[in-house]
C-alpha cells in the first residue's frame, strides 16, 4: 500500500530522514514516535504524499511518487485519510459541513453519503453537535472531528499526527479505540504521538509495530504489541 525504499529527505540543507525502508501492510497497525524535531510530522507527509523523497523511493499503491501526476495523486489521497496535528477547519461551516467537504468536493455528497456522514458523525460521538461551529467545539471534539473527515471517504489508510496531543487522557482513550475500531473494520492505521502511555494502552487490544525516529533512521523499538 505505502512503501518506502532506502528513502532520505533533506530540508533547509541537511539530512532530517536518512535510509529508511518500511512497507505498510494491510490492515497494519503502527505507532511511530521520536522527540520534537525528529521528523515524525515529515515522515508522514512523505507516507502521503504531499513531499517526495530527496533520494530513495516512496511508493503509493504501487505508484513512484516522482511520476504521479496531479490526478494521480488526487487518486491516492481519496485512498489515505489523514488526521493532522493542527485540525484546521473552516470556522464559518457548521462542523457535519467540514466533515463532509472531501465528499463535496469529489462531487459525491449524495443522499445516500448524507445518511452516511450521520452514522459516521454518531460514531464519533458528535451526532448532537453537527450544526456546531468549529469555534465552539472543545480540543477532543474538534479531534474527533478531524477524524470523521478523515474517513468520510473510507480510506484504506489513516495517517494520524498527534491526535491526542492536545486532549485530556479520558479523550486520547476515547480517540484510541476509534482508531483501534477502524483497523478492525481492515484500515491501516499509523499513529504518530510522543505519548508512551497511549502505546502501552494498546497493548493486549492490537497488534501493532512501534517505530522509533532517531539520529535520522526509522527503527523497530522492542517488541511488536
Amino acid at each position: 500500500m505505502i512503501e518506502l525504499e532506502n528513502m532520505a529527505y533533506s530540508y533547509g540543507g541537511g539530512e532530517l530522514l536518512s535510509e529508511i525502508s518500511l512497507k505498510l501492510s494491510p490492515g497494519s497497525f503502527h505507532f511511530l514516535t521520536g522527540p520534537s524535531g525528529s521528523g515524525k510530522t515529515t515522515f508522514l507527509k512523505l507516507c502521503y504524499g504531499a513531499l517526495s523523497p530527496t533520494s530513495g523511493d516512496v511508493r503509493l499503491f504501487g505508484q513512484d511518487v516522482r511520476a504521479m501526476d496531479r490526478d494521480d495523486h488526487a487518486m491516492a489521497r481519496r485512498r489515505i485519510g489523514v488526521v493532522h496535528q493542527d485540525c484546521q477547519f473552516l470556522d464559518h461551516l457548521p462542523i457535519a459541513d467540514n466533515v463532509m467537504l472531501p465528499l463535496t468536493v469529489s462531487g459525491k455528497d449524495s443522499i445516500e453519503h448524507v445518511a452516511d456522514l450521520k452514522e459516521l458523525m454518531g460514531w464519533v460521538g458528535l451526532g448532537k453537535r453537527a450544526g456546531a461551529l468549529p469555534p465552539t467545539l472543545s480540543g477532543g471534539e474538534r479531534q474527533r472531528a478531524a477524524l470523521a473527515r478523515a474517513v468520510i471517504m473510507s480510506p484504506e489508510v489513516v495517517l494520524a499526527d498527534e491526535p491526542t496531543g492536545n486532549v485530556d487522557w479520558e479523550m486520547s482513550q476515547r480517540l484510541l479505540q476509534l482508531l483501534i475500531e477502524l483497523n478492525k473494520m481492515g484500515k491501516t492505521i499509523m499513529i504518530a504521538t510522543h505519548d508512551l502511555n497511549l502505546i502501552r494502552a494498546a497493548k493486549g487490544q492490537v497488534q501493532a509495530r512501534v517505530l522509533r525516529i532517531a539520529n535520522r533512521k526509522l527503527q523497530l523499538a522492542g517488541a511488536d504489541l
